[in-house]
């Protein structure tokens, strides 16, 4: 494989998992600003989606150039979608940590107010919103490991290919 193909293939990765992302990110972002807008406050932080899916799609790419996981890689399937989708919950906490500090660090000036501000963001909202990215990144890692179970390019292949071998006799599978 030549180093174009191998960089377009990285390319495509990663914007594939920036897309699945960045589109979690922007659904709780739209659900926050639809519960906020009953109450009559405005919510303006749409772009923060879009820049923890391109960071967090980087730790992943990242991650997977490293192997994190790799030994887990002969036990049922569960096993490793699980541990990734554990280890990047974990990232994506680290992620929010930092971007929260960074806003206090902005919005306050003394380091009283950051360390009040920091620990005031652990709350009810932080912990729902670090399940739920559990939860999101459980079938995102799952298809990526069936993918490679079945091998590179099989995946694609079966969502959007048509299958010559399909039953005619199925709705949506006439011959044309």
């Amino acid at each position: 494989m030549s180093f174009k193909q191998k960089l377009l293939g990285e390319l495509k990765t990663y914007w594939m998992n920036v897309l699945y992302v960045t589109l979690f990110f922007s659904i709780f972002t739209d659900y926050r600003r639809l519960i906020l807008a009953h109450y009559n406050i405005v919510y303006h932080e749409y772009g923060v989606s879009l820049v923890k899916g391109l960071i967090l799609a980087k730790v992943i790419l990242i991650a997977e150039h490293l192997h994190l996981g790799k030994g887990y890689e002969n036990r049922p399937l569960i096993i490793p979608t699980l541990y990734k989708s554990l280890l990047f919950t974990i990232c994506g906490s680290i992620l929010s940590i930092i971007e929260f500090m960074v806003r206090g660090f902005f919005k306050t000036k003394g380091q009283d107010s950051i360390t009040n501000m920091f620990m005031s963001g652990f709350s009810y909202e932080w912990f729902a919103s670090i399940l739920a990215i559990f939860v999101i990144f459980i079938p995102f890692f799952g298809i990526k490991e069936l993918s490679r179970v079945l091998g590179k390019g099989k995946m694609s292949e079966l969502f959007f290919r048509r299958r010559p071998n399909a039953d005619p006799n199925l709705p949506g599978n006439e011959p044309h």
